[in-house]
């Protein structure tokens, strides 16, 4: 227990400059550049449960094999690491995996931004809200759903450099389907580097679009691209490496997880998985495959390059077993969730899953409640990165700009979720029970006084006041309220500097490359 804890009203009272100071830190930690929680992680399997989900994916490593596919360089990795290839299916002596990723991956990693302030560290007890990622169509009230373009990706960089609940500008936003598809990367990573310094994520659609992101962010970074400690490239980048399951690689993902692996960027290795389509119907064989997935692919990345940072990805979802469609909030992936991070500590490497999932089309009640029955389970499972944090709607087909704040809103509850009890002797107020006594209230007290201005997490878009006040007020509801926050986050959005040189760079960089490109759109 430190002096803070200790401290009782026995002791030294707790004066109003006191409990005002522990106010303002308690203000300055909601800009946090990640969470670093205070709560245990919540737990639905023991010791004996977690070693069967080990050693059967240890058995479809071995018995089944993974396909390595349409990439001879990966097969002759694995060959030369003693796995047994046949044709283009590996298969894994038992432990083999684990061993390759327990002797060389890092347990957590910092991914650096461009305002070092805004770094954050992946892995360990921190956790790290990013945005939702890969939709074509976005949706706002004014509009309806409509195709992406590269403007509104620009907004929701904004938007999340803006949020203070989110920590990460995210990757592929959404897709910009205004531009050609082999030439819309640069504008993507462009736009994460000039209208945020926050960490970002690179292009992995193919190889040569993850070495197009690296030199972009080596532009940014320039001289400081050394860490003087190791000798290593710093991490800069963090990138999504979906595994196309079951238990397939592509070469896409394939060329661009080496790409990354090289120049030690991390990689999010994550099977992507519809369990009933994907997977089996249950739980316990979905969990079971998705860590074998993961463990052959983590394995590989350290086969490129040790110590390349890697994160455990899992991405579960259940489905409707009358149409097909994905279903979100159910309390089956959240199974599969809780069991996968405990795994991931097993291993020793940070663990992505989670986020703000829903089905629903717009921002109603079911986006709500599915959101919420997907970021809870998020974070008392301990989840270090959070991609789909906020926007997401339809399964993840469009990106929602009313959506996008709300769920910020409910990411920044979360802040305080995993903050914990405070106990310190502000946080035990004894000072404020003397102060009231039986029979009055504490409205008044220096206590109160001193700490209500960060006493409760206070939500921008919650209405909480009379009918009379709320009908008075034009009787919106949630959606409407929100439509009315971004549109005036976006009006007053101001630019993070950036050096007029480096920004010219970047320029001469993409117009260089993009010069070298046909003018087809594919």
């Amino acid at each position: 227990m430190d002096e803070q804890q200790a401290e009782t009203g026995r002791g030294r009272r707790p004066s109003g400059r006191d409990a005002k100071r522990a106010s303002r830190a308690a203000r300055a930690g909601s800009s946090v550049p990640y969470i670093t929680r205070r709560i245990p992680y919540y737990e639905v399997l023991g010791e004996e449960g977690l070693e069967t989900l080990e050693r059967n994916a240890d058995t479809i490593l071995e018995e089944v094999g993974i396909d390595f596919r349409d990439d001879p360089e990966a097969l002759e990795i694995w060959k030369a690491a003693g796995a047994d290839v046949r044709g283009e299916r590996v298969h894994f002596a038992r432990g083999m995996c684990r061993t390759l990723i327990q002797k060389s991956a890092p347990r957590e990693f910092t991914q650096h931004a461009r305002n070092p302030a805004r770094s954050v560290t992946i892995g360990g007890k921190n956790t790290v809200f990013a945005p939702a990622y890969g939709s074509p169509f976005v949706r706002n009230l004014d509009e309806g759903r409509r195709y992406a373009r590269i403007e509104d990706f620009r907004n929701f960089v904004k938007l999340a450099y803006l949020s203070t609940s989110l920590h990460h500008s995210g990757g592929t936003i959404c897709e910009p389907v205004d531009l050609p598809v082999n030439k819309r990367h640069f504008d993507m990573v462009y736009s994460h580097l000039k209208y945020s310094d926050k960490p970002f994520m690179g292009s992995v659609t193919a190889p040569e679009r993850a070495a197009d992101s690296v030199a972009m962010a080596d532009i940014v970074f320039g001289d400081e691209l050394t860490d003087p400690l190791t000798g290593r490239p710093k991490t800069t980048i963090i990138n999504l490496i979906n595994v196309n399951s079951p238990m397939t690689y592509d070469a896409t993902m394939l060329g661009a997880a080496k790409v990354y692996a090289r120049a030690n960027q991390a990689t999010i290795i994550t099977p992507f998985i519809l369990a009933g389509a994907m997977s089996p119907v249950t739980v316990a064989g979905t969990i079971a495959q998705t860590l074998a997935e993961a463990l052959a692919g983590l394995a590989f990345v350290q086969l490129v390059r040790q110590g390349a940072p890697v994160v455990l990805g899992s991405f579960a979802s259940s489905i409707s077993m009358q149409s097909g469609a994905p279903t979100f909030g159910t309390p089956e992936p959240a199974l599969v969730l809780y069991a996968m991070a405990a795994l991931a500590r097993r291993l020793r490497v940070p663990f992505r899953s989670g986020g703000s999932l829903c089905a629903s089309k717009i921002p109603d009640a079911q986006a709500a409640f599915e959101s919420a029955n997907t970021l809870l389970p998020t974070c008392l499972a301990g989840v270090n990165f959070v991609l789909h944090t906020a926007g997401w709607l339809e399964g993840g087909l469009a990106m929602g700009y009313e959506k996008f704040v709300m769920d910020a809103d409910q990411a920044g509850m979360m802040h305080t979720l995993l903050a914990g009890v405070d106990l310190s002797a502000n946080g035990q107020a004894l000072e404020a029970i003397r102060e009231v006594g039986p029979g009055k209230h504490f409205l008044g007290c220096g206590h109160t006084q001193a700490n209500f201005e960060n006493a409760f997490y206070r939500s921008p878009l919650a209405d909480n006041n009379s009918y009379e006040q709320w009908e008075a007020e034009g009787a919106t509801d949630m959606a409407k309220r929100a439509n009315g926050l971004w549109k005036k986050m976006l009006a007053e959005y101001v630019p993070p500097p950036i050096d007029p040189a480096i920004d010219e760079a970047l320029l001469d960089y993409m117009a260089r490359r993009k010069e070298s490109f046909p003018d087809s759109n594919v």
